[in-house]
């Protein structure tokens, strides 16, 4: 095989099946840096073996396989071999699936519920996670939190070097257990498939692989703890948003806003289970903040067409949803329903306060609302401004694209 088709090989196997061979390999190996090590040396062996012999039937399991004999090597090595000799006797992966429901999704969830472990401080629980179980890069991670990229580096060493000290150990917590990480693996589930609905970097507009990994893992998580209703919230708001997934984007991979897109392609079973699991995560009480999010993602979603939706009741959902996340972050999606139902001139009075929080600094999407703005109110100038601000902070190719081709029509 030629080396460039080895290499493409790779690169798809790291993008689509490190999580679950990290995971995998964690299990044998109990240890979060000897895990990643031999991953890591897995994928670089795969790129010579493969380049020489060609690409296996099944890459997941090839990776997993070698990553356990590194790790068995390294225990040899480490003379540590005999002790840890019964966590080796494991199934023989060359005959799994890792892309179904099998014993590598629980190992998957397990790794999860270690790296959200409540001895972990809050940030460094999801952070880790989205690093290691994930495989979302460091940059990623960071903008995703509005940080610098060097703090959220090191936020994910102490939080690695915090689960060795405290020996906390690789499993699905007890039932008991549960509530006290629920919240947490929530939020690492949602921002891993935030970070694939609409990629931080790179070409394409979607991650595909890592926004159906989200739901996998969300499905999972509801078949554990069925009952919980932040648990059906995400998931409703999940299975939502991703039923709109083919939609987003024209046969040329330019993205299509929420009116320009196609409802007739919207996935119609995907987006009644979430309806179903939404009604049940909002009685009961005050809903929480996913439960929120789905219920405003399901008026999108059941609208018949654009103007049709309930921008009324989308900005009463918000509202309660600053109540309960009082985040920047929702506080600017609120805008877009401000400006539908009170106009532009108020969105953009919150759209300027929120520029002054240093937590939105260099967030694109604040000079990209601003801009969308200023262009229905006619003002060519501040709309050119304010894309080219966004187009500057812009890292996602298909973002860019589209933030050109507005910039376009102000200044051609």
């Amino acid at each position: 095989m030629h080396e460039t088709d080895a290499a493409r090989a790779v690169a798809d196997a790291h993008r689509r099946e490190w999580a679950t061979v990290l995971a995998a390999t964690v299990r044998v190996a109990r240890d979060l840096d000897l895990a990643e090590e031999c991953v890591q040396d897995a994928y670089v062996a795969a790129l010579r073996t493969w380049t020489a012999e060609g690409v296996p039937a099944n890459p997941g399991a090839w990776l997993v396989t070698t990553a356990r004999r590194n790790v068995l090597d390294a225990l040899r090595r480490a003379q540590v071999f005999r002790a840890k000799m019964p966590l080796l006797a494991v199934d023989d992966v060359a005959e799994v699936s890792l892309a179904g429901q099998s014993a590598f999704g629980d190992d998957l969830l397990s790794l999860i519920f270690m790296c959200c472990h409540p001895a972990l401080r809050p940030e460094g629980q999801i952070a880790l996670t989205l690093r290691l179980v994930c495989g979302v890069e460091a940059p990623d991670i960071a903008q995703a939190f509005l940080v610098a990229e060097t703090t959220m580096r090191a936020r994910i060493t102490r939080a690695k070097k915090k689960i060795a000290a405290a020996h906390i150990p690789f499993r699905v917590p007890a039932e008991h257990e549960l509530p006290e990480r629920v919240d947490a693996v929530l939020t690492v589930i949602h921002l891993l498939f935030t970070t694939g609905h609409t990629a931080p970097s790179g070409d394409d507009l979607t991650r595909t692989d890592l926004a159906e990994r989200a739901v996998g893992l969300a499905r999972t998580l509801h078949s554990l703890v069925p009952d919980e209703r932040e648990v059906r919230g995400l998931l409703a708001l999940l299975l939502v948003n991703h039923a709109r997934r083919t939609a987003r984007t024209d046969a040329t991979g330019r993205l299509l806003r929420l009116e320009e897109q196609d409802r007739s392609q919207w996935d119609r079973e995907m987006i009644a289970e979430g309806h179903h699991l939404i009604v049940e995560a909002l009685r009961g009480g005050t809903p929480g903040r996913f439960a929120l999010q789905a219920a405003i993602a399901g008026l999108h979603a059941t609208a018949p067409t654009y103007e049709d939706t309930d921008w009324n009741q989308v900005l009463v959902l918000y509202d309660e949803l600053l109540k309960v996340w009082p985040s920047p972050v929702v506080a600017l999606n609120r805008t877009v329903a401000v400006a539908m139902v009170d106009g532009p001139v108020a969105a953009l009075r919150e759209v300027e306060r929120l520029e002054r929080d240093e937590q939105l600094a260099g967030y694109h999407y604040v000079p990209a609302v601003k801009a969308d703005l200023f262009r229905r109110l006619g003002c060519r100038d501040d709309a050119a401004a304010a894309y080219r601000t966004a187009l500057d902070l812009a890292d996602n190719e298909a973002e860019r694209v589209f933030l050109a081709d507005r910039l376009t029509e102000f200044t051609s």
